[in-house]
């Protein structure tokens, strides 16, 4: 039913440049999840895609096609390069800790391919990405179609701090494709990735997901992309969150909390 907090209608919306026109493909606009991102004193937007329903649900219309720094979100298509170049075997592959201290003591120590997704540790990815090497990582990006596939900012820093750029319509296409094998990688390589992704994981349902937070412009961008499999459906979600002088423990709880908020409002987790 429509409220007046949802608004429900038939529409064309433009996704990666392309006007896409479904006379049942359908865009509910939620301006009540704003208060999900007051609560944390944070701007952004979030999106959800329903492919059952081909229906779309948004917060902050506005930024679906606005390009943002991938940052550590990029760590999903890193990691499907570094095991279909065969840099990295498998997800047990451990790279040596450098023994240079990091903020995070989490990062401070070996780790293998699923221990660095899971704590989103940079420097695994960042010596991943050197072992690649730019010809390769730029080869896999365009053929997988990834933002705007631009590594310009150096071969360990372009998802960080370089130019590499993608939108919120842009993860949630990403992620449908990988989904539904639809990437240019091997069925062995995006299985492990889809198990390293797994961050809950209960009797109802399952959370594949990332997390990134990259700082441009003096302006902080949080994410949490993933997707939710419930009852034999899957629904696609990307949220991502700005701040100019955030507080750190309160942004960094807020990409996934608005998210989990989000899904049990609409009754997808809270069932």
């Amino acid at each position: 039913m429509v409220t007046t907090n949802q608004l429900l209608f038939l529409v064309s919306i433009t996704v990666f440049g392309q006007n896409v026109c479904n006379q049942k493909q359908t865009i509910e606009l939620r301006e009540d999840f704003k208060k999900y991102y007051d609560e944390f004193n944070v701007e952004g937007s979030f999106s959800l895609y329903e492919p059952q329903e081909d229906n779309y649900i948004l917060y902050n219309q506005t930024q679906f096609n606005q390009p943002f720094i991938p940052a550590s979100t990029f760590k999903i298509l890193n990691s499907l390069i570094g095991l279909e170049t065969g840099v990295i075997q498998d997800e047990h592959f451990v790279i040596p800790w450098d023994s240079i201290p990091r903020h995070y003591p989490n990062w401070n120590r070996d780790h293998d391919l699923k221990s660095a997704f899971q704590n989103s540790t940079v420097w695994y990815y960042q010596e991943l990405a050197r072992r690649v090497g730019g010809q390769q990582m730029k080869y896999w990006m365009d053929k997988a179609n990834y933002g705007n596939a631009d590594t310009t900012g150096g071969i360990d820093q372009f998802w960080l701090t370089g130019e590499l750029r993608i939108t919120p319509a842009q993860q949630i296409d990403f992620l449908k494709r990988l989904y539904n094998n639809e990437l240019p990688f091997s069925q062995r390589s995006v299985d492990i990735v889809k198990d390293i992704m797994i961050m809950k994981d209960t009797l109802d349902y399952v959370i594949r997901a990332k997390t990134g937070w990259g700082i441009i412009d003096h302006t902080n961008t949080g994410w949490y992309v993933g997707y939710l499999e419930t009852k034999g459906k899957v629904y696609y979600f990307a949220n991502c969150i700005q701040s100019a002088k955030p507080n750190p423990e309160s942004f960094i709880a807020a990409r996934k909390e608005i998210v989990y908020r989000i899904l049990d409002d609409l009754m997808l987790t809270n069932q």
